[in-house]
């Protein structure tokens, strides 16, 4: 299976370690996304633009374990997106974005702009 991240589960981010058993694919820009900065991670939701991050195949473990750490407390949901490596996981914002920092290049990499 597959999964998009766009943030701390990234290369070279905070949170890349749980993402060590997995097959980078290549990188993908999924449109009609907005990113918003919720600290020290973001958060995707519908919304006009677009969201750039990484496709990785993953096995049913690292899965798991990554819905443990975003799903438990109801800040994520998991929606089915489509890429060009084929059908992949995506983990969307599921709280208000009022009053948080949109991240208008779609791009967590470019966080520091924006503050």
């Amino acid at each position: 299976m597959r999964i998009f991240v766009y943030g701390s589960l990234r290369r070279k981010q905070g949170n890349s370690h749980w993402m060590t058993n997995a097959q980078l694919l290549g990188t993908h820009s999924i449109e009609n996304y907005a990113l918003y900065s919720i600290g020290h991670y973001p958060g995707a939701v519908p919304g006009e633009g677009h969201v750039t991050g990484e496709v990785y195949r993953v096995d049913a473990a690292t899965l798991s374990e990554l819905d443990a750490l975003r799903t438990t407390a109801g800040e994520y949901s998991r929606h089915l997106i489509q890429t060009p490596y084929g059908s992949a996981w995506m983990y969307v914002y599921q709280r208000p974005v009022e009053g948080l920092r949109r991240i208008e290049s779609g791009d967590w990499l470019d966080r520091e702009q924006y503050l």
